[in-house]
């Protein structure tokens, strides 16, 4: 079956896919977005499941189901992608995230106006303390104890070390996605299709255009289009290069894919936020105050967070996050633990993602390689910010209320042991200068090389802020829609 011709056709309708495809059909370009999950329409329809709009958890469903031997990675396979099933906290990270990058159009103030217009468009606002639940309450008090700035300045492309409550992309208890916040109001323009539960394959450029092939409920399609905007994810995103035979010949021979177009760098320089969980078992009392809230409304699992520079920071930015996290009767993710989550914002260690075959319905290969850095920087971090959360924890406003600690994170080999993803992979089609051999894309998401493939999501960040990656990736979004 072959689809109608458009000028734009658009791989993923993600936090960043949904963007660009909205942002072309508002500029009058025919414009074909292929959704591998489903589109559940817009958010007045009706058709939504419940736990896609209940921002108090993370959603589980609409999953793609990528995984190694210890974890699942996360991803949403549904219109809107992570927008929809994430834990909607709103952060942009430092100035000098997006300095360091070193790329024209990226620079931080580039990308501030671009953030500006991400916010309000996002609806993000920050918590109100009067919305503080137990445990969080009593975190913001051991933080001020320990002499922390209190703020709400995740989206400050400025601030430095704080701890406060989040700023968050949360309307009336509903997780605020892309979807909602870009697509609807496109959903009645003739220029826009959207069309949902289409695998795609491979995209094949030509002289004249690029050829877009596609599986729809057991069906074989082509899409055509003058150019293809691949916002597949992290992980989709190199899959479909790989198996266009665009990444690194060797590799492509392996699982027998032709090669068409060189480029060495494609899923390599896979990186996340390595992460652990410092923990306590819950008291008594706390136990009852957090199931009475529960009972009664809204418990957000997480509501706040800090931010603070560990002796190996940079210019003194900060590099680590140190967020709690608590679970009641109506959620399960810690079983009767609290918990402060520590991550390493600033990693160095680096993995990679490769198909292992050319069927599209096979999961490629993931090996993120937390903590793999020769140096040993990132354990390092994570290190300190253990010491940091235990701090917080011998605070009298939290030692009151909680038992000791469940896990083990004395030691080195014990945070080896306990490291984990913080749902934040970038950089398997990174930008650069074309004479960089890793460099998969140049600044305005162009694969090297070729004229009419663009690509468009986290996949592109040379190196991942220092920030949950949500908001950058709309932001990513937004600019690459603006130079198509």
């Amino acid at each position: 079956m072959t689809d109608t011709t458009f000028d734009v056709v658009v791989v993923g309708g993600g936090s960043s896919g949904a963007v660009v495809a909205a942002r072309l059909a508002e500029r009058g370009v025919q414009v074909a977005l292929l959704e591998a999950g489903p589109d559940h329409g817009h958010r007045t329809e009706g058709r939504w499941p419940h736990e896609l709009l209940d921002a108090r958890a993370l959603a589980l469903t609409h999953d793609w189901g990528y995984r190694d031997n210890t974890w699942t990675y996360e991803r949403a396979r549904v219109i809107g992608g992570c927008s929809a099933h994430n834990g909607a906290i709103a952060a942009v990270g430092h100035r000098r995230d997006y300095d360091d990058w070193g790329l024209d159009g990226w620079f931080g103030v580039d990308v501030a106006p671009l953030f500006a217009a991400v916010v309000e468009k996002m609806r993000v606002r920050a918590y109100r303390f009067e919305e503080v639940v137990p445990y969080h309450a009593q975190c913001i008090q051991a933080a001020e104890a320990v002499g922390w700035t209190i703020a709400s300045d995740l989206c400050d492309l400025d601030a430095n070390e704080s701890f406060g409550l989040e700023t968050v992309n949360i309307v009336d208890g509903v997780r605020w996605n892309t979807s909602f916040a870009y697509l609807d109001p496109m959903r009645s323009r003739t220029n826009l299709r959207i069309v949902g539960d289409v695998l795609v394959d491979r995209v094949v450029e030509t002289p004249s255009g690029v050829v877009i092939h596609a599986e729809q409920h057991g069906e074989r399609v082509v899409f055509g289009a003058n150019r293809v905007v691949v916002a597949a994810g992290v992980y989709g995103s190199p899959a479909i290069l790989q198996r266009s035979g665009i990444g690194d010949p060797a590799r492509l021979r392996s699982v027998g894919v032709e090669v068409v177009h060189a480029r060495l760098g494609v899923g390599a320089n896979l990186h996340d936020h390595p992460m652990v969980t410092v923990d306590r078992a819950i008291g008594p009392e706390l136990q009852k105050w957090i199931d009475s809230v529960a009972a009664t409304g809204f418990l957000p699992e997480e509501q706040t967070l800090g931010k603070v520079a560990s002796s190996h920071a940079l210019d003194g930015i900060f590099d680590t996050h140190v967020y709690p996290v608590l679970a009641s009767n109506q959620t399960s993710l810690l079983h009767g633990r609290v918990a402060m989550e520590v991550a390493c914002v600033s990693p160095r260690s680096r993995g990679r993602v490769d198909i292992t075959s050319a069927d599209p319905s096979l999961a490629p290969h993931i090996d993120h390689r937390y903590l793999g850095d020769a140096t040993g920087h990132d354990l390092a971090v994570l290190r300190e910010g253990v010491a940091t959360a235990n701090k917080l924890f011998a605070q009298p406003m939290l030692r009151t209320l909680l038992g000791g600690p469940v896990t083990d994170l004395t030691t080195d080999d014990a945070i080896r042991a306990g490291v984990h993803h913080y749902y934040h992979p970038v950089g398997t089609c990174r930008m650069g200068p074309a004479d960089d051999p890793l460099a998969v894309c140049d600044a305005a998401g162009r694969v090297h090389g070729l004229t009419r493939v663009v690509v468009a999501d986290a996949s592109l960040m040379p190196q991942i802020p220092r920030a949950n990656t949500n908001l950058p990736s709309v932001m990513i979004g937004e600019r690459i829609a603006a130079q198509l």
